[in-house]
């Protein structure tokens, strides 16, 4: 080929090279082409693969650009990138996990369902093996119930807490001095956990003298230091049982009774002083001291007027009177000074009920100077058309009265004007001479 179309030749790939710059890769490949089609000269370097690596430069410009004008270190761009990767990661093996669940649950009903399918005659085809799996030794089972039963006593018995007394018996006299010193580790009976403890003692069987500690407010661990009396002839101690109960004091409802000391004076050395705790027993479910029922009533005392007001809410639990299992319940008010009767009253009768419902008030005359000297009894009386009326049992009140009754009345003597209610448990009406 001739020097000067040589030249020409070097002339034109340059202007092609710059038309590739500017324009692209496809528009200068056509130049290239055209130019080598018309000098039919040999073939040139191919300009196709350095149009993808321009691209892809630019794009790369650009995307450092665009990371450029975020306002944020290029670390802080790395690790945010790093966590959305890891939270992308995440994200995907819970699905996996989820499907997998899925995936064995499905397996597992499938099997339930498989079972629950299995025909008579197909158990039968298993013989006696499937028979022990299903059905195990009587020897075991006896021994897991037994087992069973002893957890569940252990568990049924509860901590009723201690009680300490100290008994000293006088030969000469023929008298049992019996001291309630205290308790511990009782149960909290009321709301805010604790209780208001009090014990009553007396002997058995005839129960003839009752006494009552003092009420001890919210606490668990009493100290009484209450002695009482009783007389009892050296021959008659072997058959006497010294009882002592304590209950939780409960001024609007029946008192709840925690547990019961027994001693047996016949097993016990009265030739000294004794003195030692024992565990509070539960209480006996066929209490005595329950048998007549309860009744509630308030006491109102206005020393200025020297009124003496009573009003009878309710009864509940009498004891049943008639042939039906029901009684005709009233109750009397008796106002007494010594063995005078100076006033009483009576309510409606209620028919056919054991938790009659009263709410009538009855107010005696009753001067300063003589409050501490009265009594006021009051007897529930089962009524009785034919013959005469039978009484069910009484509360006996006033300065003489012990137990709780005496404390309702000092609580109304404490405060004056205002009426003070409080549940009392019936007692047995008097032998009659």
């Amino acid at each position: 080929m001739p020097l000067v179309d040589m030249e020409n030749l070097a002339r034109f790939r340059r202007a092609a090279a710059e038309v590739a710059k500017a324009v692209g890769g496809s528009a200068a490949e056509a130049v290239t082409q055209a130019v080598d089609a018309g000098s039919g000269a040999v073939e040139t370097p191919e300009p196709t693969t350095a149009a993808p690596k321009n691209l892809g430069d630019k794009l790369k410009d650009k995307f450092m650009e665009e990371l450029k004008k975020i306002p944020l270190p290029m670390w802080a761009i790395v690790a945010i990138a790093i966590a959305a990767l890891l939270l992308i990661c995440c994200i995907c093996i819970c699905i996996c996990k989820k499907c997998c669940c899925k995936k064995k649950k499905k397996g597992k009903d499938a099997k339930k369902g498989l079972k629950g399918t299995v025909d008579l005659k197909s158990v039968q085809l298993l013989g006696s093996s499937y028979k022990e799996k299903v059905q195990p030794d009587l020897d075991e089972l006896e021994v897991n119930m037994e087992e069973d039963e002893d957890a569940e006593s252990t568990k049924s018995e509860e901590k009723l807490g201690r009680l300490q007394f100290k008994l000293d018996y006088d030969f000469t006299k023929g008298e049992l001095q019996a001291t309630v010193v205290q308790a511990a580790d009782l149960p909290g009976l009321d709301m805010s956990g604790t209780s208001d403890p009090y014990v009553k003692v007396f002997i058995l069987p005839d129960k003839k003298k009752k006494f009552e500690t003092k009420v001890h407010r919210k606490t668990l661990n009493p100290v009484f230091n209450e002695t009482f009396t009783f007389k009892v002839p050296f021959a008659e101690v072997c058959g006497k049982t010294l009882t002592f109960l304590i209950y939780d004091f409960d001024r609007f409802s029946k008192h709840d009774q925690i547990g019961q000391v027994q001693v047996a004076l016949g097993s016990v050395d009265l030739g000294q002083v004794l003195e030692e705790w024992r565990d509070v027993q539960s209480p006996d479910s066929d209490d005595k001291d329950n048998k007549l029922g309860d009744i509630c009533f308030s006491l109102r005392y206005v020393p200025t007027a020297g009124k003496l007001t009573t009003v009878i809410l309710e009864a509940k639990n009498l004891k049943k009177m008639d042939v039906g299992g029901l009684s005709d319940p009233y109750v009397k008010i008796a106002l007494y000074q010594g063995s005078k009767r100076l006033k009483k009253k009576k309510t409606t009768i209620k028919k056919h009920t054991l938790n009659p419902y009263y709410n009538e008030s009855f107010t005696f005359e009753v001067p300063f100077e003589q409050i501490q000297k009265v009594t006021l009894i009051i007897t529930v009386v089962d009524y009785d058309r034919i013959g005469t009326s039978e009484p069910i049992g009484r509360v006996v009140l006033g300065c003489n009265a012990v137990g709780t009754e005496l404390r309702h009345w000092s609580d109304m003597l404490a405060n004056p004007r205002r009426p003070i209610a409080q549940w009392h448990t019936l007692q047995e009406m008097p032998e009659k001479n």
